[in-house]
């Protein structure tokens, strides 16, 4: 609670005072309420995405519990789109027409929040924070009021593409993807970074479905290709699946991971840790499996937060991680737009963070946002699972921006 009034008061004194003279309201603020709203699989094949929902909906609490934002109370409306874009477009305009919601904040999906993305920008309707990795979301020309929290495509690729350029650069490498815009465009961004040697070490691609009930045939398929790489364009469930069935085939192959399938308790636990060795991804969050941060004051927070928000819950889900440090940067923009609470100001600020290092993030991983760049962060740390837990290997990997 300390900790939590201290960063209050240092966010209050970095907003200029007249924000908070006069006030000025949108839709959904009162001098006692600001309203936002969000979309997430609760049901559904991708279900497991819910713990975002939860994650948020119970850091709201914490933050009305205290207070709320400069004495407003934050209602989160979360509503269940079961991974299925016509049902976000209809849930969001729910939100927006009938809720009457200042911003969507913190939905969660790429293919969701690509659906919807045009409808909120032709209206004006900030949708920011939300957790999707598409390029195509990070459009400030014509999407200017979407902002996204995650790991881009085009960076978290370069990652894994400079990987096997330096350490494998005879690679021969199957990929499994989701056959829709996550899936895609992971793929699209991974050929662009492999550059000229794309077309030598991308020897076979199989993609599935989400209603699929296995992709044991796209594994047996690829596995006939002679790879010795299988990079996952996918989500974590299809993810165990093709861990453990290459493992059944007796194929000796190294796994490259997204950093959204390479949980140890939701990936690669249901796929057999032994099946799992080898696994290389990049992370930029803290493990609670590491025991570097084992007595980590932020660490010790969020186990903390966990065990009085949300006590039904269990901590070996790390994907809370993101979503507890989402929260936050709900509650910092929030914070900083003042009394100048309209959807133009919060805009402003969602779009005007500098070099902000969050909590739960690893050191050196920091927040940039601007009008003109939408990539919130552009830092990882490469690391191997040795059956146990995540091991990093080499220092802060980078990507830099067109403009640096």
């Amino acid at each position: 609670m300390r900790r939590s009034l201290v960063l209050a008061a240092l966010l209050a004194a970095a907003v200029p005072s007249e924000a908070f003279s006069q006030k000025s309201y949108g839709p959904g603020v009162t001098d006692t309420e600001i309203r936002i709203g969000q979309t997430v699989p609760y049901k559904g094949p991708l279900s497991a995405l819910a713990i975002f929902g939860r994650v948020e909906a119970a850091y709201v609490r914490k933050i009305n519990q205290a207070g709320g934002i400069n004495g407003r109370k934050v209602t989160l409306i979360s509503l269940d789109d079961a991974f299925s874009p016509p049902k976000t477009v209809e849930q969001t305009r729910k939100l927006v027409e009938d809720n009457g919601v200042l911003a969507i904040v913190g939905s969660t999906g790429t293919p969701t929040n690509l659906a919807v993305a045009k409808y909120l920008n032709a209206n004006k309707v900030p949708q920011i924070l939300i957790l999707a990795s598409s390029p195509k979301l990070h459009d400030p020309e014509n999407l200017p009021w979407t902002t996204t929290f995650f790991m881009s495509q085009a960076v978290e690729m370069k990652f894994y593409a400079d990987y096997l350029l330096s350490s494998k650069p005879g690679a021969k490498v199957a990929v499994l993807y989701q056959n829709d815009d996550l899936g895609k465009g992971n793929l699209s961004a991974f050929r662009t970074a492999l550059g000229a040697e794309v077309s030598t070490m991308i020897v076979r691609e199989a993609a599935y479905d989400v209603a699929d009930p296995t992709v044991d045939s796209q594994i047996v398929a690829l596995k006939a290709s002679g790879a010795n790489t299988l990079f996952h364009a996918s989500s974590p469930k299809f993810a165990a699946q093709s861990i453990r069935k290459a493992h059944e085939l007796g194929w000796k192959v190294e796994h490259i991971l997204l950093s959204g399938v390479s949980d140890i308790p939701t990936v690669l636990r249901p796929a057999g840790l032994e099946a799992s060795r080898g696994a290389v991804t990049a992370r930029w969050v803290k493990s609670l499996d590491d025991p570097t941060w084992a007595d980590d004051p932020a660490v010790k927070d969020y186990l903390a937060f966990l065990k009085q928000w949300m006590p039904g819950e269990t901590n070996d889900d790390p994907g809370a991680i993101l979503a507890y440090s989402t929260a936050q940067m709900i509650e910092e923009v929030l914070r900083r737009c003042g009394n100048d609470l309209t959807r133009e100001n919060l805009l402003r600020q969602a779009t005007n963070v500098r070099d902000l290092q969050l909590p739960m993030f690893l050191p050196g991983v920091k927040v940039n946002i601007s009008p003109n760049d939408r990539i919130p962060w552009r830092q990882a740390r490469m690391a191997r699972f040795d059956g146990t837990q995540w091991v990093y290997f080499g220092d802060i990997v980078s990507a830099p921006s067109s403009s640096d």
